[in-house]
Formats: C-alpha cells, sequence, structure tokens
C-alpha cells in the first residue's frame, strides 16, 4: 500500500499522497513536522491531535537497512581565503563521493587545477547525483550528509527557486556563482523520491565526512606529485 504524507507543520500543513508533494512543502522550511502513515485516517487522527500515541513530532528517518547513505565533499588548496577568490590556475581541487548501503561501499574522486572549495563541493554533490540516477536509485531513501552550508543552504533554504526567478541572480542581484552546475542540480533533484539532506561539522567524528575528506586530499597530493 502507497504511503501517506501528513505535514503539521510546513509551507501548506495538510495531507499528500506522494513524497516529492510533501518534500516540496517542508524542504527548507525551519522545524517542519511531518509523518508517513499507511492510511488517510491515521494522518488526519495525527493531525488533528487525536493520536494521543504519535505526540512525538520528528522528521521520518529511513530505516538503516533500507536507507543509501551519501557523503560528499570538496576542497582546494588556493592562496586565497576571501570567499574562495584569489584561485590560481595552478592550485590543486578536489572533489570526493562515498555512497554506503548496507555495508557496501563505493567511492570516487576527482580533481582539476584552478578551481573553488565551493566549485569542488557542488561538483561533489552533482557526480553523486549522475551516478545514483544512473544505477536507477531514484525511487529508494537516500540520506545525504554534507558539510558544505554553500550546498546545502540553496537546496534546504528554499534559494534555489528565488535565484531561477530572478534569472540565477541572487538576492542582491549578483550573478550565481557556478551557475552551470547549480543548474544540472535543478534538475537531478525532482528525481529522487525520498532524497534528505543533513548537515555535520566538517574533519570530526561523522565516518564518512572523514573518508571523503582524506579522499580527495589523496588526489590533491597526488596532483602535486605530477
Amino acid at each position: 500500500m502507497s504511503k501517506v504524507y501528513a505535514v503539521k507543520k510546513g509551507r501548506h500543513p495538510g495531507i499528500y499522497l506522494t513524497w516529492p508533494e510533501c518534500q516540496q512543502e517542508i524542504n527548507g522550511y525551519s522545524g517542519a513536522v511531518y509523518k508517513s502513515f499507511s492510511s488517510k485516517s491515521s494522518a488526519k487522527k495525527w493531525l488533528s491531535g487525536e493520536d494521543q500515541d504519535q505526540m512525538e513530532d520528528h522528521p521520518e528517518q529511513p530505516n538503516d537497512s533500507d536507507a543509501i547513505y551519501l557523503y560528499t565533499d570538496g576542497g582546494s588548496r588556493n592562496h586565497g581565503n576571501k570567499l574562495g577568490q584569489h584561485v590560481k590556475q595552478t592550485d590543486k581541487a578536489a572533489w570526493a563521493l562515498l555512497i554506503s548501503k548496507n555495508g557496501q561501499q563505493f567511492t570516487k574522486t576527482g580533481g582539476e587545477f584552478g578551481a573553488t572549495n565551493n566549485r569542488m563541493e557542488l561538483m561533489a554533490l552533482r557526480n553523486a547525483l549522475r551516478i545514483l540516477l544512473k544505477n536507477r536509485k531514484q525511487e529508494e531513501p537516500i540520506v545525504a550528509t554534507l558539510d558544505s552550508h554553500y550546498v546545502l543552504d540553496p537546496i534546504m533554504k528554499n534559494w534555489l527557486n528565488g535565484w531561477q526567478r530572478r534569472g540565477w541572480k541572487t538576492s542582491s542581484g549578483s550573478p550565481v556563482a557556478n551557475r552551470e552546475l547549480w543548474q544540472e542540480v535543478v534538475k537531478l533533484l525532482p528525481q529522487f523520491k525520498q532524497l534528505r539532506f543533513q548537515w555535520t561539522k566538517g574533519h570530526a567524528n561523522n565516518q564518512g565526512n572523514v573518508i571523503v575528506d582524506h579522499l580527495l586530499n589523496q588526489t590533491m597530493d597526488q596532483m602535486e606529485e605530477e
């Protein structure tokens, strides 16, 4: 039986029959509260507060055995630290991704010269989404963990819609950096039915994040040896 989704706190609280519809109401909405149910009647009871057994409001989490866990990261060794500026063509940059499910892991990494850290962060996610789509994983529950607010904020805070309305300009009128990558990500995201994003502190104790950080630094080390 198909799931029914109830949004208690979101852009438009109510009952939604598909995950993409529910996702539109909660993505980027601070403190969103929602649950999935097997029937409309159960969803209505929860929304009205009649179901006392479900008073704890927590976002839905995929079961460990069901979910694909995705980690992406990017980095650069440039000579300037002001918003990714002052990057020289000889500076090394790299991205890495890790896709994990049921103990099986797939990793990929790549590098280029003269790219910003932000570009590599975004390229890592773009490449990961491409791989998942190519392997027909778009219907499966996916938890994507990133340490990049540059990538997460436009997705989770709904900035992407504003950028598109303004012809790929920010709220201040500046052209959106890495526009071609963002445009591809915008086309890829709606194809995933159960994709959730979450932030983790970089270089801390999240094992997946540590792995991708190690991979991209390995890539930059090898670039230096060439």
